[in-house]
């Protein structure tokens, strides 16, 4: 039986199940901060057992998966890795499975944005952008293949808006979630009928860190939504939860969660 009819009862924010060698286990990518961190919270309270993947913020990593445990003891581990190294992604699978037993579900939620304006594109922007959003993904997924098959599981892979609309100034990002976008229906074709492989697009959730985005680009891009308002990591939380847990017929397919953006030229 999949992790899918195990938890699909489960309504969101019913009380935690208790933990045993039956619970489905989740690897997120870069899962220790911002929607990461909310994906694995979300998940967690469905009751699976969250493999907390992080590269460099080991500390909130850590933090995250020690509340995770308090509530819920040894329902959660963190596990470091470097994406770009594809050679090491199997490893990544091996001590997960090593850990728990078991993997059911992948979230390939780790991702780099920058800008990359025309005239100064480099190959390290290149090899950033396009590995970090659809190269270390596929390896990932090819790694964790055999264990998701093995238990029925599913994968979601996160996305972009911009996929399919790109985003003026960032060529290379769009274009690489424009080859994770046709990746997730390439892998629900290669990995049916045993896996389940669908995608969720964010629209405006988080901002990004570094002031890329003024005010007034940020209220340009919220303007050109339907509902006229940002939305928030746990609506991508959300829609991972659903596609993981109830969406028992659904593959191969993008959900965009963008606060219709995407139907309004």
């Amino acid at each position: 039986m999949g992790y899918c009819a195990l938890l699909s009862y489960l309504p969101v924010g019913s009380a935690a199940v208790p933990v045993s060698e039956n619970s489905p286990v989740v690897l997120v990518t870069g899962a220790a901060r911002r929607v990461g961190a909310q994906i694995a919270r979300a998940l967690h309270a469905r009751g699976a057992r969250v493999a907390v993947h992080y590269r460099q913020s080991a500390d909130a990593a850590r933090a995250l998966v020690e509340t995770l445990n308090a509530q819920r003891p040894a329902s959660a581990a963190v596990f470091e890795a470097d994406l770009a190294d594809t050679a090491g992604l199997p490893g990544l699978v091996e001590r997960v499975v090593g850990h728990f037993g078991r993997l059911d579900g992948l979230v390939n939620n780790a991702s780099s944005f920058f800008p990359t304006p025309v005239g100064r594109i480099d190959e390290a922007a290149w090899d950033d952008l396009v590995g970090s959003n659809l190269k270390a993904p596929l390896f990932l997924m090819q790694a964790a293949a055999p264990a998701l098959q093995a238990a029925g599981g599913a994968i979601v892979n996160i996305v972009d808006v911009h996929a399919e609309r790109p985003l003026a100034g960032y060529p290379v990002y769009c274009a690489a979630k424009a080859g994770l976008l046709g990746l997730t229906r390439a892998m629900a074709i290669e990995l049916a009928p045993a896996v389940r492989v669908n995608g969720v697009a964010p629209g405006a959730v988080l901002w990004p860190e570094d002031g890329q985005f003024d005010p007034a680009r940020r209220a340009d891009v919220v303007g050109h939504t339907l509902l006229k308002r940002e939305g928030s990591p746990a609506d991508i939380a959300g829609a991972v939860c659903f596609l993981l847990f109830d969406g028992a017929y659904v593959t191969g397919q993008i959900l965009a969660v963008d606060g219709g953006r995407s139907a309004h030229l």
